[in-house]
Protein backbone atom coordinates (compact mmCIF):
# COMPACT_ATOMS: atom_id res chain seq x y z
CA UNK A 1 0.00 0.00 0.00
CA UNK A 2 0.88 3.69 -0.93
CA UNK A 3 2.16 5.39 2.07
CA UNK A 4 0.96 8.67 1.35
CA UNK A 5 -3.05 8.84 1.35
CA UNK A 6 -4.71 9.34 -2.02
CA UNK A 7 -7.21 12.59 -0.31
CA UNK A 8 -4.51 14.01 2.08
CA UNK A 9 -2.17 14.69 -1.27
CA UNK A 10 -4.58 17.15 -1.87
CA UNK A 11 -5.16 19.04 1.72
CA UNK A 12 -1.56 18.94 1.95
CA UNK A 13 -1.17 20.87 -1.26
CA UNK A 14 -4.02 23.17 -0.19
CA UNK A 15 -2.34 24.11 2.86
CA UNK A 16 1.58 24.20 1.43
CA UNK A 17 0.44 26.46 -1.77
CA UNK A 18 -2.37 28.27 -0.86
CA UNK A 19 -1.56 31.59 -2.35
CA UNK A 20 -0.12 30.33 -5.76
CA UNK A 21 -2.21 30.77 -8.20
CA UNK A 22 -3.90 26.88 -9.30
CA UNK A 23 -6.27 26.84 -12.27
CA UNK A 24 -6.97 29.23 -14.91
CA UNK A 25 -9.37 28.53 -17.90
CA UNK A 26 -6.97 29.60 -20.92
CA UNK A 27 -8.20 32.50 -22.63
CA UNK A 28 -10.27 33.47 -19.60
CA UNK A 29 -8.99 35.67 -16.54
CA UNK A 30 -10.25 33.43 -14.35
CA UNK A 31 -7.39 32.04 -12.49
CA UNK A 32 -8.42 30.32 -8.77
CA UNK A 33 -5.66 30.25 -5.83
CA UNK A 34 -5.03 27.30 -4.04
CA UNK A 35 -6.78 29.02 -1.24
CA UNK A 36 -9.98 30.19 -4.10
CA UNK A 37 -9.86 26.30 -5.03
CA UNK A 38 -9.60 24.98 -1.46
CA UNK A 39 -12.90 26.93 -0.98
CA UNK A 40 -14.36 25.88 -4.09
CA UNK A 41 -14.17 22.39 -3.40
CA UNK A 42 -15.91 22.98 0.51
CA UNK A 43 -18.44 24.75 -1.12
CA UNK A 44 -19.40 21.94 -3.34
CA UNK A 45 -19.05 19.44 -0.04
CA UNK A 46 -22.08 21.53 0.76
CA UNK A 47 -24.08 21.31 -2.49
CA UNK A 48 -22.91 17.33 -1.65
CA UNK A 49 -24.52 17.12 1.26
CA UNK A 50 -27.73 18.82 0.51
CA UNK A 51 -27.94 16.60 -2.42
CA UNK A 52 -27.71 13.61 0.51
CA UNK A 53 -24.70 12.18 -0.80
CA UNK A 54 -22.75 9.59 1.25
CA UNK A 55 -19.56 8.20 1.53
CA UNK A 56 -19.09 5.46 -1.34
CA UNK A 57 -21.79 7.05 -3.53
CA UNK A 58 -21.51 7.69 -6.91
CA UNK A 59 -20.85 10.76 -8.29
CA UNK A 60 -20.61 11.17 -12.71
CA UNK A 61 -18.79 13.95 -14.10
CA UNK A 62 -19.24 14.59 -17.65
CA UNK A 63 -18.21 18.35 -19.68
CA UNK A 64 -15.28 19.95 -20.82
CA UNK A 65 -11.68 20.34 -19.35
CA UNK A 66 -12.45 23.50 -17.14
CA UNK A 67 -12.12 25.02 -13.50
CA UNK A 68 -15.67 23.69 -12.68
CA UNK A 69 -14.82 19.94 -13.86
CA UNK A 70 -11.29 19.82 -11.56
CA UNK A 71 -13.18 21.33 -9.05
CA UNK A 72 -15.71 18.94 -8.95
CA UNK A 73 -13.87 15.94 -8.97
CA UNK A 74 -11.52 17.17 -6.17
CA UNK A 75 -14.88 17.85 -4.26
CA UNK A 76 -16.00 14.74 -4.75
CA UNK A 77 -13.34 12.20 -3.64
CA UNK A 78 -12.44 14.48 -0.64
CA UNK A 79 -16.24 14.07 0.63
CA UNK A 80 -15.26 10.60 0.30
CA UNK A 81 -17.81 9.86 -2.71
CA UNK A 82 -16.59 7.69 -5.67
CA UNK A 83 -16.38 9.87 -9.23
CA UNK A 84 -17.34 8.55 -12.48
CA UNK A 85 -15.95 10.52 -15.02
CA UNK A 86 -17.17 10.13 -18.34
CA UNK A 87 -15.34 11.10 -21.72
CA UNK A 88 -17.42 14.32 -23.42
CA UNK A 89 -16.85 12.51 -26.86
CA UNK A 90 -19.29 9.76 -25.45
CA UNK A 91 -22.36 9.61 -27.26
CA UNK A 92 -25.38 10.57 -24.99
CA UNK A 93 -26.52 7.14 -25.45
CA UNK A 94 -23.02 6.29 -23.91
CA UNK A 95 -23.28 8.61 -21.22
CA UNK A 96 -26.71 7.62 -20.07
CA UNK A 97 -25.61 3.54 -20.13
CA UNK A 98 -22.29 4.73 -17.62
CA UNK A 99 -24.37 6.99 -15.52
CA UNK A 100 -26.87 4.23 -15.09
CA UNK A 101 -24.25 1.25 -14.65
CA UNK A 102 -22.29 3.24 -12.19
CA UNK A 103 -25.36 3.74 -10.23
CA UNK A 104 -24.15 7.27 -10.20
CA UNK A 105 -26.78 9.28 -7.87
CA UNK A 106 -26.21 12.64 -9.11
CA UNK A 107 -24.61 14.13 -12.61
CA UNK A 108 -22.57 17.36 -13.27
CA UNK A 109 -22.73 18.09 -16.46
CA UNK A 110 -22.01 20.37 -19.19
CA UNK A 111 -25.32 22.38 -20.27
CA UNK A 112 -24.55 21.27 -24.12
CA UNK A 113 -24.46 18.00 -23.10
CA UNK A 114 -27.34 18.00 -21.05
CA UNK A 115 -29.47 18.52 -23.74
CA UNK A 116 -29.17 15.84 -25.51
CA UNK A 117 -29.53 13.30 -22.37
CA UNK A 118 -32.56 11.19 -21.39
CA UNK A 119 -33.52 11.38 -17.52
CA UNK A 120 -35.70 8.33 -18.41
CA UNK A 121 -32.40 6.04 -19.74
CA UNK A 122 -31.22 6.95 -16.34
CA UNK A 123 -33.42 5.66 -13.37
CA UNK A 124 -31.04 5.92 -10.54
CA UNK A 125 -30.20 9.21 -10.66
CA UNK A 126 -31.72 11.90 -8.67
CA UNK A 127 -30.31 14.90 -9.61
CA UNK A 128 -28.27 17.28 -12.23
CA UNK A 129 -26.27 20.00 -12.33
CA UNK A 130 -24.76 22.78 -14.57
CA UNK A 131 -20.83 22.48 -14.97
CA UNK A 132 -21.59 26.73 -15.86
CA UNK A 133 -21.95 27.77 -11.75
CA UNK A 134 -23.67 24.64 -10.43
CA UNK A 135 -27.64 25.07 -10.36
CA UNK A 136 -29.29 22.21 -10.20
CA UNK A 137 -31.18 21.03 -13.62
CA UNK A 138 -32.80 18.21 -12.53
CA UNK A 139 -34.24 16.81 -9.61
CA UNK A 140 -35.99 13.56 -9.31
CA UNK A 141 -39.90 13.34 -8.67
CA UNK A 142 -41.44 10.20 -6.46
CA UNK A 143 -45.09 10.35 -6.59
CA UNK A 144 -45.48 13.63 -7.85
CA UNK A 145 -42.98 15.07 -5.26
CA UNK A 146 -38.78 15.90 -5.67
CA UNK A 147 -36.62 13.68 -3.92
CA UNK A 148 -34.58 16.72 -2.98
CA UNK A 149 -34.78 20.10 -1.94
CA UNK A 150 -34.60 22.25 -4.98
CA UNK A 151 -34.13 25.11 -3.22
CA UNK A 152 -31.49 24.33 -0.68
CA UNK A 153 -29.57 23.42 -3.76
CA UNK A 154 -30.10 27.13 -5.23
CA UNK A 155 -27.16 29.29 -5.45
CA UNK A 156 -27.90 31.87 -2.62
CA UNK A 157 -28.70 29.34 -0.17
CA UNK A 158 -25.34 27.60 -0.89
CA UNK A 159 -23.96 30.71 0.08
CA UNK A 160 -25.71 30.79 3.21
CA UNK A 161 -24.68 27.93 4.51
CA UNK A 162 -21.16 28.22 3.36
CA UNK A 163 -20.49 31.60 5.71
CA UNK A 164 -22.85 30.03 8.36
CA UNK A 165 -19.92 27.59 8.20
CA UNK A 166 -16.74 29.33 7.49
CA UNK A 167 -17.95 32.98 9.58
CA UNK A 168 -14.81 34.26 9.53
CA UNK A 169 -14.07 32.97 6.12
CA UNK A 170 -12.60 29.62 4.64
CA UNK A 171 -8.87 29.42 6.01
CA UNK A 172 -5.89 26.65 6.12
CA UNK A 173 -7.65 24.99 8.95
CA UNK A 174 -11.14 24.57 7.94
CA UNK A 175 -9.64 21.35 5.90
CA UNK A 176 -11.09 18.53 6.96
CA UNK A 177 -11.37 15.47 4.58
CA UNK A 178 -13.12 12.23 4.49
CA UNK A 179 -11.61 9.86 6.64
CA UNK A 180 -11.09 6.96 3.33
CA UNK A 181 -8.12 4.67 3.12
CA UNK A 182 -6.29 4.15 0.26
CA UNK A 183 -8.00 1.01 0.06
CA UNK A 184 -11.49 2.27 -1.05
CA UNK A 185 -12.46 3.07 -4.22
CA UNK A 186 -11.62 6.71 -5.50
CA UNK A 187 -13.63 6.07 -9.03
CA UNK A 188 -14.78 4.45 -11.38
CA UNK A 189 -13.43 5.11 -15.30
CA UNK A 190 -15.07 3.88 -18.00
CA UNK A 191 -13.10 2.73 -20.83
CA UNK A 192 -12.63 3.72 -24.65
CA UNK A 193 -10.03 1.74 -26.19
CA UNK A 194 -9.95 0.02 -29.46
CA UNK A 195 -11.95 -3.27 -29.22
CA UNK A 196 -15.08 -2.19 -28.73
CA UNK A 197 -16.30 -2.76 -25.01
CA UNK A 198 -16.26 -0.39 -22.28
CA UNK A 199 -15.75 -1.41 -18.62
CA UNK A 200 -15.91 0.29 -15.91
CA UNK A 201 -12.42 0.19 -13.85
CA UNK A 202 -12.78 0.09 -10.06
CA UNK A 203 -9.89 2.78 -8.96
CA UNK A 204 -8.76 2.85 -5.69
CA UNK A 205 -7.03 5.86 -4.36
CA UNK A 206 -3.83 3.79 -3.69
CA UNK A 207 -3.56 3.93 -7.41
CA UNK A 208 -4.23 7.26 -8.06
CA UNK A 209 -1.83 7.73 -4.91
CA UNK A 210 0.79 5.29 -7.02
CA UNK A 211 1.01 7.53 -9.98
CA UNK A 212 0.62 11.28 -8.14
CA UNK A 213 3.49 10.58 -5.97
CA UNK A 214 5.90 9.02 -8.87
CA UNK A 215 4.93 11.93 -10.73
CA UNK A 216 6.64 13.93 -7.66
CA UNK A 217 9.70 11.44 -8.07
CA UNK A 218 10.26 12.28 -11.23
CA UNK A 219 10.82 16.20 -10.36
CA UNK A 220 8.89 17.09 -14.10
CA UNK A 221 6.32 19.41 -11.91
CA UNK A 222 8.26 21.58 -9.50
CA UNK A 223 6.05 23.56 -7.16
CA UNK A 224 4.96 27.13 -8.44
CA UNK A 225 5.45 26.16 -11.89
CA UNK A 226 3.51 25.99 -14.93
CA UNK A 227 1.96 23.21 -17.06
CA UNK A 228 -0.87 23.19 -20.00
CA UNK A 229 -3.52 21.01 -19.98
CA UNK A 230 -5.03 19.69 -22.82
CA UNK A 231 -5.41 15.97 -22.51
CA UNK A 232 -8.78 14.96 -22.03
CA UNK A 233 -9.45 14.61 -17.95
CA UNK A 234 -11.56 12.38 -18.17
CA UNK A 235 -9.27 9.86 -19.33
CA UNK A 236 -6.62 8.19 -16.94
CA UNK A 237 -3.99 9.21 -18.52
CA UNK A 238 -4.79 13.39 -19.04
CA UNK A 239 -6.45 12.85 -15.00
CA UNK A 240 -3.42 11.57 -13.61
CA UNK A 241 -0.48 13.89 -15.42
CA UNK A 242 -2.34 16.89 -16.66
CA UNK A 243 -4.26 17.41 -13.61
CA UNK A 244 -3.90 15.55 -10.18
CA UNK A 245 -0.31 15.46 -9.92
CA UNK A 246 0.13 19.12 -11.19
CA UNK A 247 -2.76 20.20 -8.26
CA UNK A 248 -0.82 18.29 -5.61
CA UNK A 249 2.14 19.79 -6.74
CA UNK A 250 1.66 23.02 -6.29
CA UNK A 251 1.41 23.57 -10.00
CA UNK A 252 -0.47 26.35 -12.23
CA UNK A 253 -2.58 24.35 -14.99
CA UNK A 254 -3.94 25.76 -17.54
CA UNK A 255 -6.72 24.38 -18.69
CA UNK A 256 -7.66 24.15 -22.80
CA UNK A 257 -11.33 22.78 -22.55
CA UNK A 258 -11.71 21.28 -25.93
CA UNK A 259 -8.77 19.55 -27.69
CA UNK A 260 -7.31 22.06 -29.64
CA UNK A 261 -5.67 22.41 -32.47
CA UNK A 262 -2.09 22.07 -33.47
CA UNK A 263 -1.90 25.82 -34.00
CA UNK A 264 -3.97 27.11 -31.15
CA UNK A 265 -1.58 24.35 -28.95
CA UNK A 266 1.23 25.79 -29.89
CA UNK A 267 -0.22 29.44 -29.16
CA UNK A 268 -0.81 28.24 -25.92
CA UNK A 269 2.38 27.02 -25.34
CA UNK A 270 4.06 30.32 -26.30
CA UNK A 271 2.44 32.48 -23.77
CA UNK A 272 2.23 29.95 -21.19
CA UNK A 273 5.69 28.12 -21.28
CA UNK A 274 4.95 25.10 -19.72
CA UNK A 275 7.89 23.43 -17.50
CA UNK A 276 6.48 19.87 -18.47
CA UNK A 277 4.18 18.71 -21.62
CA UNK A 278 2.64 15.10 -22.05
CA UNK A 279 1.32 14.48 -24.95
CA UNK A 280 -0.37 11.90 -27.13
CA UNK A 281 1.84 10.61 -30.37
CA UNK A 282 -0.19 12.08 -32.61
CA UNK A 283 0.61 15.29 -31.90
CA UNK A 284 4.28 14.74 -32.04
CA UNK A 285 3.32 13.03 -35.12
CA UNK A 286 1.82 15.94 -36.92
CA UNK A 287 5.29 18.14 -35.71
CA UNK A 288 7.20 15.90 -37.06
CA UNK A 289 5.32 15.94 -40.60
CA UNK A 290 4.17 19.92 -40.84
CA UNK A 291 7.47 21.41 -39.20
CA UNK A 292 10.28 18.78 -39.74
CA UNK A 293 10.06 17.04 -42.99
CA UNK A 294 9.55 20.00 -45.07
CA UNK A 295 12.87 20.54 -43.62
CA UNK A 296 14.99 17.66 -44.16
CA UNK A 297 13.17 16.91 -47.53
CA UNK A 298 14.69 19.75 -49.43
CA UNK A 299 17.76 19.32 -51.39
CA UNK A 300 20.16 21.16 -49.54
CA UNK A 301 19.45 19.82 -46.52
CA UNK A 302 19.86 16.43 -47.40
CA UNK A 303 22.95 17.22 -48.37
CA UNK A 304 23.96 18.67 -45.65
CA UNK A 305 22.84 16.02 -43.42
CA UNK A 306 25.62 13.36 -45.13
CA UNK A 307 28.40 15.23 -43.61
CA UNK A 308 29.60 14.78 -40.36
CA UNK A 309 30.91 18.08 -39.15
CA UNK A 310 27.85 19.95 -40.57
CA UNK A 311 25.00 17.47 -39.39
CA UNK A 312 24.79 18.64 -35.98
CA UNK A 313 24.88 22.21 -37.02
CA UNK A 314 21.36 21.13 -38.89
CA UNK A 315 20.03 18.95 -36.21
CA UNK A 316 20.39 21.77 -33.56
CA UNK A 317 18.85 24.16 -35.60
CA UNK A 318 15.80 21.49 -36.30
CA UNK A 319 16.09 20.78 -32.24
CA UNK A 320 16.21 24.81 -30.95
CA UNK A 321 12.96 25.68 -33.57
CA UNK A 322 11.06 22.82 -32.79
CA UNK A 323 12.23 23.38 -28.41
CA UNK A 324 10.51 27.07 -29.36
CA UNK A 325 7.67 26.02 -30.92
CA UNK A 326 6.78 23.71 -27.39
CA UNK A 327 7.15 27.09 -25.86
CA UNK A 328 11.05 27.09 -25.16
CA UNK A 329 11.11 26.33 -20.82
CA UNK A 330 10.36 22.64 -20.67
CA UNK A 331 12.25 20.09 -20.00
CA UNK A 332 10.84 16.89 -21.20
CA UNK A 333 7.88 16.48 -23.51
CA UNK A 334 6.47 13.07 -21.83
CA UNK A 335 4.80 10.91 -24.82
CA UNK A 336 1.74 8.09 -24.01
CA UNK A 337 -1.17 6.74 -24.42
CA UNK A 338 -0.54 5.27 -27.90
CA UNK A 339 2.38 3.41 -29.28
CA UNK A 340 4.88 6.34 -31.10
CA UNK A 341 6.12 6.32 -34.96
CA UNK A 342 9.32 4.41 -35.00
CA UNK A 343 10.77 7.06 -37.66
CA UNK A 344 9.50 9.49 -35.96
CA UNK A 345 11.46 8.67 -32.60
CA UNK A 346 14.51 8.13 -34.29
CA UNK A 347 14.33 11.30 -35.80
CA UNK A 348 14.03 12.82 -32.33
CA UNK A 349 16.81 10.71 -30.99
CA UNK A 350 19.49 12.20 -33.69
CA UNK A 351 18.32 15.50 -32.86
CA UNK A 352 18.58 15.19 -28.72
CA UNK A 353 15.01 16.62 -28.05
CA UNK A 354 14.23 16.02 -24.41
CA UNK A 355 11.24 13.43 -24.57
CA UNK A 356 10.75 9.71 -23.60
CA UNK A 357 8.09 7.59 -23.95
CA UNK A 358 5.52 6.11 -21.16
CA UNK A 359 3.31 3.52 -21.31
CA UNK A 360 -0.04 2.63 -19.22
CA UNK A 361 -3.55 1.66 -19.21
CA UNK A 362 -6.81 3.05 -17.80
CA UNK A 363 -6.55 -0.28 -15.33
CA UNK A 364 -3.42 1.23 -13.69
CA UNK A 365 -4.69 4.57 -13.71
CA UNK A 366 -2.34 4.19 -15.76
CA UNK A 367 1.01 4.30 -15.16
CA UNK A 368 3.22 1.00 -15.94
CA UNK A 369 6.62 2.15 -17.29
CA UNK A 370 8.45 5.11 -17.31
CA UNK A 371 12.04 6.07 -17.83
CA UNK A 372 13.63 10.02 -17.20
CA UNK A 373 14.78 11.39 -20.78
CA UNK A 374 18.41 11.12 -19.59
CA UNK A 375 17.84 6.96 -19.43
CA UNK A 376 15.74 6.43 -21.80
CA UNK A 377 15.81 3.42 -23.81
CA UNK A 378 15.24 3.95 -27.53
CA UNK A 379 12.16 1.82 -29.18
CA UNK A 380 11.13 1.17 -25.47
CA UNK A 381 8.53 2.72 -23.34
CA UNK A 382 10.40 3.06 -20.45
CA UNK A 383 11.40 1.26 -17.39
CA UNK A 384 8.66 -1.01 -15.00
CA UNK A 385 7.91 1.44 -12.24
CA UNK A 386 9.47 0.71 -8.39
CA UNK A 387 6.14 -0.02 -7.51
CA UNK A 388 5.45 -2.37 -10.00
CA UNK A 389 6.54 -5.81 -11.48
CA UNK A 390 6.31 -7.00 -15.29
CA UNK A 391 6.66 -10.50 -16.81
CA UNK A 392 6.11 -11.99 -20.20
CA UNK A 393 3.82 -14.84 -20.94
CA UNK A 394 4.08 -17.35 -23.91
CA UNK A 395 1.11 -17.02 -26.31
CA UNK A 396 0.46 -19.59 -29.02
CA UNK A 397 1.21 -18.58 -32.24
CA UNK A 398 3.75 -16.19 -31.29
CA UNK A 399 7.25 -17.29 -32.07
CA UNK A 400 9.63 -14.30 -32.03
CA UNK A 401 12.12 -15.08 -28.86
CA UNK A 402 11.08 -13.26 -25.69
CA UNK A 403 7.86 -11.75 -26.76
CA UNK A 404 4.67 -12.40 -25.62
CA UNK A 405 1.74 -10.69 -23.47
CA UNK A 406 3.16 -7.98 -21.11
CA UNK A 407 1.30 -8.91 -17.40
CA UNK A 408 1.99 -6.92 -14.51
CA UNK A 409 0.89 -6.10 -10.99
CA UNK A 410 1.58 -4.11 -7.85
CA UNK A 411 0.30 -0.53 -6.25
CA UNK A 412 -1.22 0.79 -9.12
CA UNK A 413 -3.14 -2.00 -10.64
CA UNK A 414 -7.40 -1.91 -10.45
CA UNK A 415 -9.54 -3.69 -8.19
CA UNK A 416 -11.64 -5.03 -11.07
CA UNK A 417 -13.98 -4.42 -13.38
CA UNK A 418 -17.72 -2.64 -11.92
CA UNK A 419 -20.27 -5.29 -11.48
CA UNK A 420 -18.06 -7.81 -14.02
CA UNK A 421 -17.27 -10.42 -12.52
CA UNK A 422 -16.26 -12.46 -15.72
CA UNK A 423 -14.45 -10.02 -17.37
CA UNK A 424 -12.50 -9.16 -14.15
CA UNK A 425 -11.56 -12.96 -13.94
CA UNK A 426 -11.01 -13.08 -17.79
CA UNK A 427 -7.80 -10.01 -16.81
CA UNK A 428 -6.15 -11.49 -14.00
CA UNK A 429 -3.99 -14.97 -13.89
CA UNK A 430 -5.15 -17.08 -11.24
CA UNK A 431 -2.06 -16.02 -9.13
CA UNK A 432 -3.20 -12.20 -9.69
CA UNK A 433 -1.36 -10.77 -12.45
CA UNK A 434 -3.03 -8.28 -14.86
CA UNK A 435 -2.90 -9.51 -18.82
CA UNK A 436 -2.30 -6.62 -20.72
CA UNK A 437 -3.65 -7.61 -24.07
CA UNK A 438 0.04 -5.75 -25.20
CA UNK A 439 2.46 -8.34 -27.33
CA UNK A 440 5.98 -7.60 -26.16
CA UNK A 441 9.15 -8.37 -24.39
CA UNK A 442 11.73 -7.13 -21.52
CA UNK A 443 14.95 -6.52 -21.22
CA UNK A 444 17.45 -7.50 -18.42
CA UNK A 445 17.34 -3.41 -17.06
CA UNK A 446 13.42 -4.44 -17.38
CA UNK A 447 12.50 -2.34 -20.27
CA UNK A 448 9.41 -2.59 -22.07
CA UNK A 449 9.77 -2.53 -25.68
CA UNK A 450 5.84 -3.49 -27.56
CA UNK A 451 5.23 -5.15 -30.35
CA UNK A 452 1.55 -4.66 -30.55
CA UNK A 453 -1.68 -5.73 -29.33
CA UNK A 454 -2.12 -9.59 -28.93
CA UNK A 455 -5.75 -8.93 -30.88
CA UNK A 456 -4.36 -7.07 -34.14
CA UNK A 457 -1.15 -9.46 -34.57
CA UNK A 458 -1.87 -11.54 -38.09
CA UNK A 459 0.03 -14.80 -38.72
CA UNK A 460 1.46 -14.58 -42.23
CA UNK A 461 0.85 -17.56 -44.40
CA UNK A 462 4.18 -19.11 -43.40
CA UNK A 463 3.47 -18.65 -39.53
CA UNK A 464 5.10 -15.35 -39.45
CA UNK A 465 4.04 -12.94 -36.81
CA UNK A 466 3.08 -9.43 -38.77
CA UNK A 467 2.69 -6.35 -36.52
CA UNK A 468 0.22 -4.22 -38.27
CA UNK A 469 0.78 -1.50 -36.65
CA UNK A 470 4.66 -1.25 -37.31
CA UNK A 471 3.89 -1.43 -41.33
CA UNK A 472 1.55 1.72 -40.78
CA UNK A 473 4.32 3.89 -39.14
CA UNK A 474 6.22 3.65 -42.18
CA UNK A 475 2.98 4.09 -44.21
CA UNK A 476 1.79 6.90 -42.09
CA UNK A 477 4.96 8.77 -42.68
CA UNK A 478 4.70 8.84 -46.42
CA UNK A 479 3.39 11.73 -48.80
CA UNK A 480 -0.38 12.11 -48.96
CA UNK A 481 -0.64 9.76 -46.34
CA UNK A 482 -2.67 11.15 -43.24
CA UNK A 483 -3.52 7.83 -41.43
CA UNK A 484 -4.07 4.08 -41.77
CA UNK A 485 -4.89 0.26 -40.83
CA UNK A 486 -3.49 -2.47 -42.48
CA UNK A 487 -6.17 -5.48 -42.61
CA UNK A 488 -5.68 -9.30 -43.98
CA UNK A 489 -7.91 -10.41 -46.73
CA UNK A 490 -7.44 -14.19 -47.97
CA UNK A 491 -3.86 -14.26 -46.79
CA UNK A 492 -2.96 -11.18 -48.26
CA UNK A 493 -2.34 -7.80 -46.36
CA UNK A 494 -4.27 -4.86 -47.50
CA UNK A 495 -4.00 -1.14 -46.46
CA UNK A 496 -7.15 1.02 -45.51
CA UNK A 497 -5.60 4.32 -46.12
CA UNK A 498 -7.13 8.07 -45.11
CA UNK A 499 -4.96 10.32 -47.33
CA UNK A 500 -3.84 13.79 -46.98
CA UNK A 501 -6.90 15.38 -48.60
CA UNK A 502 -5.51 19.36 -47.88
CA UNK A 503 -2.24 18.91 -49.82
CA UNK A 504 -3.83 17.12 -52.33
CA UNK A 505 -6.28 19.67 -53.03
CA UNK A 506 -3.55 22.38 -52.88
CA UNK A 507 -1.78 20.63 -55.54
CA UNK A 508 -5.13 19.88 -57.43
CA UNK A 509 -4.61 16.00 -57.65
CA UNK A 510 -7.21 13.94 -59.81
CA UNK A 511 -8.73 11.19 -57.66
CA UNK A 512 -6.51 9.49 -60.25
CA UNK A 513 -3.40 11.19 -59.47
CA UNK A 514 -3.82 10.95 -56.02
CA UNK A 515 -4.49 6.84 -56.28
CA UNK A 516 -0.97 7.15 -58.35
CA UNK A 517 0.74 8.59 -55.67
CA UNK A 518 -0.19 6.40 -53.33
CA UNK A 519 0.23 3.41 -55.44
CA UNK A 520 4.02 4.78 -55.42
CA UNK A 521 4.14 4.61 -51.99
CA UNK A 522 2.98 1.12 -51.70
CA UNK A 523 6.10 -0.02 -53.61
CA UNK A 524 8.22 1.84 -52.01
CA UNK A 525 7.26 0.56 -48.52
CA UNK A 526 7.34 -2.71 -49.94
CA UNK A 527 10.76 -2.55 -50.61
CA UNK A 528 11.75 -1.18 -46.70
CA UNK A 529 9.72 -4.29 -45.02
CA UNK A 530 9.64 -8.16 -45.25
CA UNK A 531 8.50 -10.10 -47.63
CA UNK A 532 5.84 -11.57 -45.87
CA UNK A 533 4.90 -8.16 -44.79
CA UNK A 534 3.94 -6.93 -48.27
CA UNK A 535 1.04 -4.73 -48.77
CA UNK A 536 -0.81 -6.13 -52.00
CA UNK A 537 -3.57 -3.18 -52.58
CA UNK A 538 -4.17 0.32 -50.84
CA UNK A 539 -7.80 1.17 -50.36
CA UNK A 540 -8.67 4.93 -50.30
CA UNK A 541 -10.75 5.72 -47.89
CA UNK A 542 -13.09 8.97 -48.15
CA UNK A 543 -13.26 9.85 -44.56
CA UNK A 544 -10.83 9.66 -41.24
CA UNK A 545 -11.31 6.94 -39.15
CA UNK A 546 -13.46 6.77 -36.27
CA UNK A 547 -11.66 7.72 -32.93
CA UNK A 548 -11.30 6.89 -29.20
CA UNK A 549 -10.80 10.41 -27.28
CA UNK A 550 -7.00 9.55 -27.33
CA UNK A 551 -7.14 9.75 -30.79
CA UNK A 552 -6.34 5.82 -31.26
CA UNK A 553 -8.15 4.35 -34.58
CA UNK A 554 -11.02 1.89 -33.61
CA UNK A 555 -9.72 -1.05 -35.45
CA UNK A 556 -12.38 -3.62 -34.46
CA UNK A 557 -14.97 -1.12 -36.89
CA UNK A 558 -12.65 -1.97 -39.38
CA UNK A 559 -11.54 -5.71 -38.95
CA UNK A 560 -14.28 -6.88 -41.42
CA UNK A 561 -14.65 -3.59 -43.91
CA UNK A 562 -15.51 -4.65 -47.37
CA UNK A 563 -12.97 -4.91 -50.12
CA UNK A 564 -14.44 -3.95 -53.61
Amino acid sequence: MVKERFIDLFADSFRQNWELPALTDYGQNNTLSYAELAARVARTHIILKQAGIQKHDKVALVGLNNTNWCITYIATVTYGAVIVPILQDFHPTNIENITDHSESRILFVSDKIWANLKTENMPNLEAAFSLTDFHPVYIKEVDGKPMIDKISLLADKIDELFLEAYPHGYTRQDIHYADNTNADIASINYTSGTTGSSKGVLTPGNALAGNITYGFTTHLLPRGETTVSFLPLAHAYGCAFDFLTEICAGVHVYLMGRTPSPTILFKAFQECRPHSIFVVPLLIEKAYKLMILPQISKSPVKYLIKIPGLRQIVYKQIRDKLVAAFGGNFVEVIIGGAPLNAEVEDFLKKIKFPFSVGYGMTECAPLISKTPVDKYVQSSVGQILPTMEVKIMPVPGVEEPGVGEILVRGENVMAGYYKNEEATKATFTEDGWLKTGDLGKVDKDLNIFIKGRNKTMLLGPNGQNIYPEEIEAKLNNMDFVSESIVIQRDQRLVALVYPDVTKAEKLKLSQQQLAEKLEQNRIQLNKDIAAYEQITKIVIMDKEFEKTPKKSIKRYLYTDFEIK
